[in-house]
C-alpha cells in the first residue's frame, strides 16, 4: 500500500523526529513544577528562560516581550480582548478574510462591549485596500488594526511594514495573527511597527497545544487567564514545559536553514501549478496563491465543476491524498469558507487547499497529480 500523501500542512505540520527527541528527556527528567523554589523547579525555570531568550533572539526582540500560550487562538482572544479591556481600544479593524480566532472574538467585543467594529475592503486577490485602511483609521478612536499576515486558504500575503507605519502615523495599535508565518518568514520586530504578534509550533513542525504571543514592551497588558503568577503575572497556569521546548527546537530548525525550506517548497508548489495547468482543463487558483510573492506554503485551486463536487475531498482521502477545502478549523461544517465567499470566488466549482511542509517531494506531487488526473480528465 503506497503511503499517504499529506498535503494539509497549514492545518497542522507532522512534528519533526528531532524535535520529539528535544521532548522526551522533558517529559522523563524534569518534572518539576517552575513555580516551585526547590531544585527541580529552579530547573525547570531555567529551561523554560533559556528557552524565551532563544526564542526572542530570532526576532531581534526582548525575551521580556515573549508570553508562552496554548497556541495562536488563545493568543489572538488576549490581545483583542486585553486591548479593549485594558487599553481602551474603542475601535477595531481587522478584514473579511481573518481566522475565526480573530473574526468571532471582535464581533463578540462588538456586540457585549459596544465597540465599533470595521472590516477594511479586499479586492479578489484577498489583498487589503491600503486607502480603505487609511480613512478607517482616520476615526479619531483609539484604535486596534488586527490583519494576519498571510492567509491561511488563498496564500495573500500583508506589507506588514506598510501596515505598520500606517498604524504609526495614526497611533493605532497593530496587531497581526503570524500563525501562518512564523517559522516560514524572517521577522524583525524592532523594524516593523508591530504591537503584537502571534505564533503557534505546530504550524512549523513543532507539537500541538503551545505557542506565544509577542507583545512590544512599550504596551501593557493585564491576564486574561487568571489564577496564578506565571508567565511574570500574564499567564495563570502551571507552564507545559515540554511543548516550550518543543516549540523551542522547531523554531531552531526552522531558522537554521530558512533559505533551503522557502527554496524547497517554492519549487514544489509552482511545480503543482505547472502540473495543473497542464493536465486539467479550466482550473484556476483562488486569491493570490498563483503570485511569487503569495505565502509559499498554500495553495487554493478551484477545479471545474463535476457530479462529485462535494465528495472531493473524500475522494481524493480515499486515493491516498490528505487536503482541505478551505481553512481546518471550519472543517466538518456545513457553511462554505467565508475567505472564499468574501473574495467572490466561484460557488458553483469545489476548491481544495493543498498546503506544503519541508517533509514533502515533487514524487508525491506527480502521485497527486495522478489521482486528480483520473477525477477530472479520464472520468470525463
Amino acid at each position: 500500500m503506497k503511503a499517504n500523501i499529506y498535503f494539509d500542512n497549514a492545518a497542522t505540520t507532522p512534528i519533526d523526529p528531532r524535535v520529539v527527541d528535544a521532548m522526551i528527556p522533558i517529559l522523563r527528567e524534569n518534572y518539576g513544577n517552575p513555580s516551585s523554589i526547590h531544585k527541580e523547579g529552579r530547573v525547570s525555570r531555567s529551561i523554560i528562560e533559556r528557552a524565551r531568550k532563544q526564542v526572542a533572539s530570532y526576532f531581534n526582540a526582548s525575551p521580556s516581550e515573549f508570553f508562552f500560550t496554548s497556541g495562536g487562538t488563545e493568543a489572538d482572544n488576549m490581545i483583542l480582548r486585553c486591548s479593549v479591556h485594558d487599553l481602551g481600544v474603542k475601535h477595531i479593524i481587522t478584514s473579511p478574510l481573518e481566522h475565526h480566532a480573530v473574526l468571532h472574538t471582535a464581533e463578540e467585543l462588538r456586540d457585549i462591549d459596544g465597540i465599533r467594529l470595521s472590516l477594511v475592503k479586499v479586492d479578489k486577490k484577498g489583498k487589503v485596500d491600503l486607502e480603505h485602511l487609511r480613512e478607517l483609521l482616520d476615526s479619531g478612536d483609539k484604535t486596534l488594526v488586527s490583519l494576519m499576515h498571510a492567509n491561511n486558504e488563498i496564500a495573500t500575503r500583508l506589507p506588514l511594514k506598510q501596515v505598520g507605519e500606517m498604524c504609526k502615523e495614526f497611533d493605532a495599535l497593530f496587531h497581526s495573527d503570524t500563525v501562518q508565518t512564523m517559522g516560514h518568514y524572517s521577522f524583525d520586530f524592532k523594524d516593523i511597527n508591530i504591537h503584537f504578534a502571534t505564533c503557534s509550533a505546530h504550524k512549523f513542525h513543532g507539537p500541538k497545544g503551545i505557542g506565544f504571543l509577542y507583545v512590544q514592551n512599550s504596551v501593557s497588558l493585564k491576564p486574561m487567564i487568571t489564577g496564578g503568577s506565571q508567565e511574570r503575572n500574564m499567564r495563570a497556569g502551571t507552564e507545559n514545559i515540554y511543548g516550550i521546548v518543543g516549540l523551542t527546537k522547531a523554531l531552531e530548525l526552522a531558522y537554521e536553514d530558512l533559505a533551503g525550506h522557502q527554496k524547497h517548497i517554492q519549487q514544489l508548489k509552482s511545480y503543482m501549478i505547472q502540473r495543473l495547468k497542464a493536465v486539467i482543463p479550466d482550473v484556476h487558483f483562488n486569491g493570490d496563491s498563483e503570485s511569487e510573492d503569495s505565502l509559499y506554503t498554500v495553495l487554493s485551486v478551484c477545479f471545474p465543476s463535476t457530479e462529485i463536487d462535494e465528495m472531493l475531498l473524500y475522494h481524493l482521502d480515499i486515493q491516498g491524498v490528505s487536503a482541505s477545502g478551505g481553512s481546518a478549523c471550519s472543517s466538518g461544517s456545513n457553511i462554505g469558507s467565508h475567505v472564499l465567499s468574501a473574495i467572490g470566488a466561484s460557488a458553483d466549482r469545489p476548491s481544495v487547499r493543498f498546503s506544503f511542509g519541508r517533509f514533502n517531494t515533487k514524487e508525491e506531487i506527480d502521485s497527486c497529480i495522478e489521482v486528480l488526473e483520473k477525477i477530472f480528465v479520464k472520468s470525463a
